[in-house]
């Protein structure tokens, strides 16, 4: 039986060999909206790992509607760089496609040299904090023009197809949604009105460009906005597309960047949005696309071969392993790498005005100056940790040509990835411990489990150098009455190896603080399946699930002596779990010391108010430090060395596989 996946499909007239689609991104890899080096190696290579169809952008259609950091498609002086992307994708195998998008309201002034925002009505974003300027006809449409002109621009630049970005917020959007549209002419008020702009894109493209050329909108199934779009309406937009005759091809993406609905992190359950392009596959008659967190095969054939799309985004996806299709295919499948939504890498950067880079693929963004070309001179190269960055960079030094050995004290490899995998909603993170440690298995790595080395073992295996990975350790604070039965850490809960207490307080809310909190607010929780099989047979009602389904039998409070809690947790991720601490009644308290451990509880002090909170068991969450107690008799003996991950200095996973990748490539 063939895999529905390799079963080719036609949009118009383009046949595109897999199904699977890779989604424009905002990777902010543009350099005042000209295409780079950067970028052309960058899609490149996911064209040359056997995507389907790769869709840039998002791209500008006007000087308004967007920020330099993304794709120019709205001067012909940008037609050399989009025609050399154009070739690079074709060139390598792919079909490629353009989105075009106006960011309305959610531009900022800041990117626009000081010049407002404009937006169907003159209502404030909750991203940007400024009112935009409301639309008048002729404005509108000139911008209706600019998108087919753009368009035109990429066809003409040899793009397979242009798409068109008609959801999360942005000015079409914007439009269709009673939110952010109070118009009171044919472009407000009713759904068809609020439809107009939309189609009139659609038709004003479709006659710039001839009957051929495939155009693809991109749109919301849900917009997850009290007051906005549900659903039914969305649908009925669909159907609009469907039956315009313009359109050939519908992506299903969710939620606008305001939605309080998690879309993209690790939490979210793989292809879990697929009712959505479900729902609109079944009313129209034009290939359907189904977008978010389909970052495996397994997932990805099913919901084509169950009927709930004829296509797969598969954006970050690719991110992480350029080459998923090609390994899929090849029955590779056990040696690919999973995104597994950290957002540590991709959207956390952009809040930083930086270009995209991948926790799982320390090569992403930078495909020319990662590559690795093999040594003529191989060395005995001994790595001492087999954590995220020990992995890493025994694989380099491995790909370099090295003859590398991978001693790891434990059982398994992973590490810290392991604890990252334990709270609720993070278990991707053991599936990315999974797959790299698959990665070593399938090379010429020797690795020894186990062991931890010593004078003796340095002595037997004779490097020639060592990378030392050896990870970090939990830091203990001085508190008076650590010593007390009742006190754990947070390490320990995670792996539990500990139990705990009704009544808990946890010291110390970074990373690790919150996670810890998490992890225990869950105890006593019901699971997925019991929620559904509960509602299915209607034993309790919906509210009374909800309820069990985040109230746990534990009492926590989370106190932190700063006054943030969380700091040490990317943008992308911290909301989300912010939301889920405030769902399952963890208390938090920024600006409290812990003075000391009692029998009882813990003595805190907050501002001039000292005071014992009630502890059946404390959980010591300080933070961790560096564990390189190897470092003096490596310099004894006078092997060289170099030191990565935690056991250089604590960070993120992300930092931990990029500086171990550059210490195994820099052999």
């Amino acid at each position: 039986m063939k895999d529905p996946i390799f079963i080719p499909i036609q949009i118009n007239k383009l046949e595109i060999k897999n199904r699977i689609y890779m989604p424009a991104m905002h990777l902010g890899m543009a350099d005042n909206f000209h295409i780079t080096d950067q970028l052309v190696d960058f899609y490149a290579e996911r064209a040359k790992g056997g995507a389907g169809m790769i869709t840039v952008g998002y791209a500008t259609i006007d000087e308004l509607s967007g920020n330099p950091q993304v794709i120019g498609a709205h001067d012909d002086k940008f037609l050399p760089g989009l025609t050399r992307l154009a070739d690079a994708i074709n060139k390598n195998g792919a079909r490629s496609a353009v989105q075009l998008n106006h960011s309305g309201r959610y531009n900022h002034s800041f990117f626009l040299n000081g010049k407002q925002p404009v937006a169907p009505s003159a209502i404030a974003s909750r991203l940007t904090r400024e009112t935009p300027k409301e639309l008048n006809k002729e404005e509108i449409k000139e911008i209706i023009n600019r998108f087919a002109q753009a368009a035109e621009r990429v066809q003409k630049a040899g793009f397979t197809a242009v798409e068109v970005l008609s959801g999360t917020g942005y000015l079409i959007s914007e439009f269709l949604s009673p939110l952010t549209n109070k118009r009171e002419d044919e472009y407000g008020g009713s759904l068809e009105n609020r439809m107009r702009f939309g189609l009139e894109i659609m038709t004003s493209i479709r006659k710039k460009v001839g009957p051929d050329f495939p155009l693809i909108v991109r749109m919301n199934g849900n917009d997850f906005m009290p007051g906005g779009q549900g659903r039914l309406e969305l649908i009925t937009y669909a159907k609009a597309l469907s039956t315009l005759g313009s359109v050939n091809a519908l992506c299903i993406n969710v939620g606008w960047h305001e939605a309080r609905v998690p879309q993209i992190v690790t939490s979210v359950p793989r292809g879990v949005f697929g009712y959505l392009s479900r729902g609109i596959k079944e009313q129209v008659a034009i290939p359907v696309i189904a977008s978010h967190r389909i970052n495996d095969p397994k997932t990805a054939r099913e919901m084509i071969g169950n009927g709930m799309c004829d296509m797969v985004a598969m954006g970050r996806s690719l991110i992480a392993d350029p080459y998923l299709p090609e390994k899929i295919q090849s029955g590779r499948e056990n040696e690919m790498i999973h995104c597994i939504a950290c957002a540590q890498g991709c959207f956390d950067n952009l809040f930083k005005l930086k270009a995209v880079e991948c926790l799982c693929n320390p090569r992403a963004g930078r495909e020319k100056e990662t590559k690795i070309t093999r040594t003529d001179k191989p060395k005995k190269v001994m790595v001492i940790g087999g954590g995220a960055a020990g992995m890493s960079a025994a694989l380099a030094a491995c790909e370099r040509g090295h003859q590398v050995t991978l001693y790891e004290k434990s059982d398994r490899l992973g590490g810290q990835l392991h604890l990252a995998a334990a709270p609720p909603g993070r278990s991707e993170f053991s599936v990315l411990a999974n797959d790299l440690s698959k990665q070593v298995s399938l090379s010429s790595i020797r690795t020894i489990f186990n062991t931890e080395v010593n004078e003796n073992i340095l002595g037997q295996e004779k490097p020639d150098e060592v990378i030392l990975a050896t990870g970090a350790e939990p830091i203990t604070p001085p508190i008076p009455g650590l010593e007390l039965p009742h006190v754990v850490q947070a390490w320990d809960v995670l792996q539990d190896r500990v139990s705990t207490g009704k009544n808990v307080v946890v010291i110390g809310g970074g990373a690790v603080g919150v996670e810890t909190a998490m992890f225990l607010a869950e105890k006593g929780t019901l699971s997925g399946e019991d929620v559904k099989f509960l509602l299915i047979n209607h034993a309790e009602d919906p509210e009374t699930l909800r309820d069990l389904a985040t109230r746990g039998t534990k009492n926590i409070i989370l106190i932190e002596m700063m006054d943030q809690i969380g700091k040490d947790i990317g943008k992308s991720t911290k909301w989300c779990m912010f939301q889920e601490m405030e769902r399952s009644k963890i208390d938090r308290r920024i600006g409290t010391k812990a003075l000391a451990i009692t029998k009882t509880g813990v003595k805190a002090e907050s501002g001039d108010t000292v005071e014992e909170i009630p502890a059946d068991t404390v959980v010591i969450a300080a933070g961790s430090k560096p564990l390189n107690s190897l470092t003096q008799l490596l310099k004894i003996k006078n092997i060289p060395f170099r030191t990565t991950g935690d056991a250089d200095h604590v960070a993120q996973a992300i930092d931990a596989i990029h500086n171990g990748f550059s210490a195994g490539k820099s052999i």
